[in-house]
C-alpha cells in the first residue's frame, strides 16, 4: 500500500514526477501562450518556491543538506524566465498579463511609471551590484580555498584513521564528505553566475517591454505616445517586480547559504546570541541612544525609549547569564557525582598509561603552553626522535600534576609502576663538568638524574661564565625531557604491544605483501615476530629497517622457531646498522674492545639446556659471578680509556654471555665477530678469564 502511494506512471516517483512537470513548463512557457489566470497561478508559484528556497538557507543545520542547491537555482531561474516571457508575450499580444503583475504595477509601483521605474531599479541595483556582487566574490574564494585545504585536510584524516582516533568507516564518512564540499563549493562558484544573468537577462527584457508595449500601443491600439508609455509602462514595470523580487530572494539565499559556511549550528538562533549576547554591549548602546535623545533634536521618546529598552534587556540577560552559569556549575557537580556513584565507571579505572609524567604543582608552568611552558612540545619531539632512531611507534605520554609530590619533584611511571624520579630548581640551571674543565665554578650540588653523573645547581647570572669555562648547562625542561628520553628508550621493548606490531605489518603489507603474506601466520605468528622486536629495540637496535628484518626472519623462520636463535639470526645480517652504532671504520682506526676467553665460551656451551621451549643456560651462580667479575675489571679499562664498554664473543655465545651480564651491567653492549663489518680493525684491551 506505501509503494502504491509513493509512485506514480512508469514506476517514478511523486517527486520525480514533479521536477519533470516543473522543468517540462519552463520549456512549454517558451512556445506555447497561455492564458493570464495560468500565469497568475505560475507566478505565485514562482514566489512560493523562491521562498521555500531561502528559508530552507535559514533554517538548514548544515550547508551539505542543501548539495542540490546549485541545480536548485537553475530550475528556478529557467522557470522565472519563462514566466517573463509568457507574460511579455501577454502585454503585448492582449494588454491583459493578468491580476499579478497588475497588481505589482499599480500596488507595489504606485500605478505611476515614474515611481514604478525607481523601485525597480533600486531592486535591480540591490541585487546587481550589492548582493550578486558580493555572493559572487565569496563563492569564488570559498571554492578556491576548499580545493586549496583538500589536501591537507585529506592527510589529517588519514593521520586520524592511522593513529586509531577514528574507524575505517569513519575515515570513509569524511571522505566523502570532503568531496561532497569540494564539489559543492565548485558548482556554486559557477550557479552564482545563474543569478547574475538573471538579474541582467531581467533588465534587458523590461526595457525590451517598455518599448516594444509603447509601439503596440501607438501602432495597434491608436494611443497617444504618452498614454501608451504609461499604460504598458506599468504593466511592464509590475512584470519586472513580480519576476525580480523572487529573483532578490534566490540571490539573498545564494548569499546566505555561501556566507553561512559548513558548520553545523542553528544559523538564527547563533547569529541573534552573537548580535545581543553580550549586556555590555547592549548597555553601551543603550547610553548611546539615551544621549542622543537627551542631547541632540532627534525625537526624546524615540530614541530615549529605544535606549531604555537596551538597558532594561541587558541588566535582564545579565542577571539570566548568572543564574545559567550557577545551575551549569550545579548540574556539573551533580554530573560529576552521578558519574563517581555509577558502577560501570570502576571499568575506566583498569585502564593504565603506558608512559606517564607526573609533577608537583612548582613544574606547571614549563607545561603549560599560557605560561611560555614548552614541556609539551619536547614530548612530541621525544616520540619522533625514539621513531627515528628505533623505528617503533611510542605510546601517548601522559603528562599530569601531582599535588602529592613536592613542587619541584617529577616522577615518570611505565604501565602505572613508577620507575624513576627526578627533581629540578625552578629557577636555576644544571651544569656538568664533561672532564676537562679546569676551574671549577660554585653552586648547589646535585646528581644528574639521567645519568647518574655529578652537577651543580647556578643561577641564570653564571649560565654564560659557567658555558664559557667548558660546563655543559642545560635548563629544567631540557633535563626533564632527557630523563623521559633515556627512561622510555630503557624500556621500548615491553612498551611495543602485538597491536603496534599488526600496525608495523600493515604499513609494510602496502609495499611489499608477498614477504608479508609469506611469513605470517605461516611462518612465524604475531607473538613470535613481536618477541623477536623485543629481543632487538631491548638491546637499542633499530628495528626501522623492518623489510631487511622480516627477509632474514622469512629465510631461517623454517629452520627453526626459536626466537632467540631468529634474533641472532637477524642482528647478523643488521651487521652494517650495528657496526656503524658501535664502531668507527677508516683506514687506521682502531677499535678498543673487550674478548672472551674461548674456555669461557667453551664452558658455558657446555652448560646451555634445550627444551621444547627454547634454551637455556644452568651454571653454577657462583662461577657466573666469577666471569662476570672478571668482565668488570676488563671493562673498567674500558672506561678509563674514554671507550664504550664493549665485549665481543663467539655468534653462539653471544645472547647466553648478555644474559648473564644483564643483572651485573646496565649498559654493557656484548656483540658477535659476525655481526661486526669485516672492514672494521678491532683491539683488544683485555681478555674475560675466570
Amino acid at each position: 500500500m506505501e509503494a502504491t502511494e509513493q509512485t506514480g506512471f512508469g514506476g517514478l516517483s511523486r517527486a520525480d514526477i514533479a521536477v519533470a512537470a516543473y522543468i517540462l513548463c519552463a520549456v512549454l512557457f517558451f512556445i506555447i501562450p497561455i492564458p493570464s489566470f495560468l500565469l497568475d497561478i505560475m507566478l505565485a508559484v514562482n514566489l512560493s518556491v523562491a521562498l521555500i528556497i531561502m528559508m530552507n538557507t535559514m533554517f538548514v543545520h548544515e550547508v551539505l543538506d542543501m548539495s542540490f542547491y546549485p541545480t536548485m537555482l537553475l530550475f528556478a531561474t529557467i522557470f522565472r524566465i519563462s514566466l517573463n516571457v509568457s507574460s511579455t508575450r501577454l502585454i503585448l499580444t492582449t494588454g491583459d498579463p493578468g491580476n499579478v503583475v497588475r497588481t505589482f504595477g499599480d500596488f507595489v509601483g504606485g500605478g505611476d511609471i515614474i515611481v514604478g521605474t525607481i523601485v525597480f531599479i533600486v531592486l535591480v541595483i540591490i541585487q546587481f551590484v550589492v548582493i550578486n556582487k558580493g555572493s559572487e566574490r565569496v563563492s569564488e574564494v570559498t571554492a578556491r580555498f576548499t580545493l586549496d585545504a583538500m589536501p591537507g585536510k585529506q592527510m589529517a584524516i588519514d593521520a586520524d584513521l592511522n593513529t586509531g582516533a577514528i574507524t575505517d568507516e569513519e575515515a570513509k564518512e569524511h571522505r566523502n564528505k570532503l568531496q561532497e564540499e569540494s564539489a559543492f563549493f565548485g558548482s556554486m562558484d559557477g550557479a552564482t553566475k545563474y543569478v547574475k544573468g538573471d538579474a541582467t537577462a531581467g533588465l534587458i527584457i523590461t526595457f525590451i517591454n517598455v518599448v516594444g508595449g509603447t509601439l503596440m500601443g501607438v501602432t495597434r491600439q491608436g494611443m497617444e505616445a504618452v498614454e501608451a508609455l504609461n499604460y504598458y509602462g506599468v504593466l511592464t514595470i509590475g512584470d519586472g517586480l513580480s519576476s525580480q523580487i523572487p529573483s532578490l530572494l534566490i540571490s539573498l539565499a545564494t548569499g546566505i547559504l555561501i556566507t553561512k559556511g559548513s558548520k553545523d549550528v542553528d544559523f538564527s538562533g547563533t547569529m541573534v546570541r552573537q548580535l545581543v549576547g553580550i549586556p555590555r554591549v547592549l548597555m553601551i548602546t543603550g547610553g548611546v541612544l539615551i544621549i542622543l535623545g537627551v542631547f541632540t533634536p532627534l525625537n526624546f521618546v524615540l530614541f530615549v525609549g529605544f535606549g531604555a529598552a537596551f538597558l532594561f534587556t541587558a541588566r535582564s540577560m545579565s542577571q539570566t547569564i548568572q543564574e545559567a552559569e550557577i545551575e551549569e556549575e550545579v548540574m556539573e557537580e551533580e554530573t560529576e557525582a552521578e558519574e563517581i556513584r555509577r558502577p560501570e565507571n570502576v571499568v575506566a579505572l583498569l585502564s593504565v598509561d603506558p608512559i606517564e609524567l607526573e609533577f608537583g604543582y612548582g613544574i606547571i608552568p614549563l607545561a603549560d603552553v599560557n605560561q611560555g611552558g614548552d614541556l609539551l612540545d619536547r614530548v612530541v619531539m621525544i616520540r619522533r626522535q625514539i621513531a627515528l632512531e628505533l623505528g617503533t611507534v611510542v605510546p601517548i605520554i601522559r603528562l599530569r600534576d601531582n599535588i602529592q609530590l613536592n613542587p619541584s619533584q617529577y616522577i615518570i611511571k611505565i604501565k602505572g609502576i613508577q620507575v624513576t624520579e627526578g627533581e629540578i630548581m625552578f629557577d636555576h640551571y644544571m651544569a656538568m663538568n664533561p672532564g676537562y674543565v679546569e676551574e671549577e665554578i660554585t653552586g648547589i650540588p646535585t646528581e644528574d638524574p639521567s645519568f647518574h653523573l655529578p652537577a651543580l645547581w647556578i643561577t641564570e647570572a653564571q649560565r654564560e661564565r659557567a658555558e664559557s669555562m667548558g660546563y655543559t648547562v642545560v635548563d629544567p625542561p631540557s633535563i626533564i625531557a632527557t630523563h623521559l628520553t633515556e627512561v622510555v628508550r630503557a624500556h621500548i621493548a615491553e612498551l611495543l604491544t602485538r597491536q603496534d606490531v599488526q600496525n608495523l605489518i600493515n604499513n609494510l603489507k602496502e609495499t611489499n605483501p608477498v614477504l608479508v603474506d609469506e611469513l605470517t601466520p605461516a611462518m612465524m605468528s604475531l607473538g613470535d615476530i613481536q618477541k623477536v622486536l623485543q629481543n632487538l629495540l631491548s638491546e637499542g637496535i633499530s628495528i626501522r629497517d623492518l623489510l631487511s628484518i622480516f627477509e632474514i626472519l622469512a629465510d631461517h623462520a623454517q629452520t627453526t622457531r626459536d626466537t632467540d636463535v631468529l634474533t641472532e639470526y637477524v642482528r647478523q645480517g643488521l651487521r652494517r646498522a650495528i657496526s656503524g652504532r658501535y664502531f668507527t671504520s677508516g683506514e687506521g682506526m682502531k677499535n678498543s674492545i673487550v674478548t672472551v676467553d674461548p674456555k669461557i665460551e667453551q664452558e658455558i656451551m657446555q652448560n646451555v639446556k634445550q627444551t621444547e621451549q627454547g634454551a637455556y643456560l644452568s651454571m653454577d651462580p657462583e662461577r657466573i659471578r666469577l666471569i662476570m667479575e672478571s668482565t668488570r675489571e676488563e671493562v673498567n679499562k674500558l672506561e678509563e680509556l674514554g671507550r664504550n664498554p664493549i665485549v665481543v664473543c663467539s655468534p653462539i655465545v653471544r645472547m647466553y654471555f648478555k644474559r648473564m651480564s644483564d643483572d651485573y651491567f646496565e649498559d654493557l653492549i656484548v656483540v658477535s665477530y659476525n655481526e661486526i663489518e669485516p672492514g672494521i680493525e678491532l683491539e683488544s684491551v683485555g681478555m674475560v678469564t675466570a
